[in-house]
């Protein structure tokens, strides 16, 4: 494997999807698994797209984290920083869908959410000497809902920082994974004090911080060098160098939604390191790479499975030349 250029950090986990459209967890009569989690599906997409990646998180010394490892490296994803908990059991989460496509998670199988082994990523068992070689690092916020994954991610940031990588952050907001709600908003602020570039959806932008506008959000924190606002449907609008702007979405018959957002991320991080950070100061460039990374979230929702619905560069390529944005967007 090369050298990677990006560390993804955090869950790694199993997505079990309801096969029946519903409303309702009781009237769903089957279920579908997928690998999935937000870091590694992002380390998926980047490896799918000819990054060199490698993933870090911990997972269970059990049947389903021997399937996630060996997903990850058929993917082409790096595993020398995998963690292994003895006790603690894979993550699964259940997922039930709706008709349009948009997945809501229901819960994890009567278990909480912190008994899991990604919960006990160890700040310890971090391979420094990966750090030294990247660009950049890449995580979520849900490590940050329990103790020792937490310690773990600020190890991460500290060592990235040290080492003068750029920090990439999906925001990937859920409470259900949270112990304790009541800290989760002031913990996911002080992590942005340290972070490069931010993505985050509409909804999360406006309970953060009460504007979807990326330009606003990034003058609540100097360091911040970029920020991405999704709409779904509505496309996305951004803020990168100093240029701001708004695209809208490609029309498309969307199968599911779970993993778009990652897929979208390794999009940008992906281009970015194609045309250079310094590519930042040409709005062209920009719109190019927003309109990339775009493209790779939309071909994500077209089949089911986060990481088995990503595409590969051709696909990508074939996808651009073939479809055509809409003209409404996130304003």
């Amino acid at each position: 494997m090369n050298k990677p250029r990006v560390i993804c950090i955090g869950e790694i986990l199993i997505d079990r999807f309801s096969e029946q459209p519903s409303e309702s967890l009781q009237k769903v009569t089957s279920w579908q698994d997928f690998p999935g989690g937000a870091p590694a599906n992002t380390a998926c997409a980047l490896a799918k797209l000819g990054i060199s990646t490698t993933f870090i998180g911990c997972i269970a010394q059990d049947e389903l984290g021997e399937l996630l490892v060996n997903l990850l490296k058929d993917s082409g994803v790096d595993c020398t920083g995998v963690q292994r908990h003895h006790t603690a059991p894979t993550r699964t989460v259940y997922l039930v869908r709706d008709k349009t496509g948009n997945s809501k998670l229901v819960g994890f199988g009567g278990r909480e959410p912190g008994e899991f082994a990604d919960a006990y990523l160890c700040a310890e068992l971090l391979p420094i000497s990966l750090f030294q070689e990247v660009d950049w690092l890449v995580l979520g916020t849900l490590e940050l809902a329990y103790p020792k994954s937490r310690e773990a991610v600020y190890k991460a940031i500290s060592l990235a920082k040290f080492y003068d990588k750029k920090i990439f952050v999906d925001i990937n907001w859920n409470p259900m994974f949270w112990i304790n709600i009541e800290t989760a908003f002031q913990t996911i602020m002080e992590l942005i004090k340290y972070v490069n570039f931010l993505k985050l959806t509409v909804d999360e932008a406006k309970f953060l911080f009460g504007t979807i506008k990326p330009k606003v959000i990034a003058q609540f924190f100097s360091n911040l060098k970029g920020v991405l606002v999704t709409a779904g449907e509505s496309g996305c609008s951004y803020y990168l160098g100093e240029y701001e702007g708004n695209l809208p979405a490609f029309s498309v018959d969307v199968q599911n939604t779970t993993g778009a957002g990652d897929a979208f991320n390794a999009g940008i991080i992906s281009q970015i390191l194609k045309y250079g950070i310094h590519s930042l100061a040409d709005p062209e460039i920009i719109r190019k790479i927003v309109t990339y990374a775009s493209a790779v979230g939309t071909l994500t929702t077209m089949k089911l499975g986060a990481i088995t619905s990503q595409p590969t560069l051709i696909e990508v390529e074939v996808f651009l030349s073939t479809h055509y944005l809409k003209r409404d967007s996130i304003s």
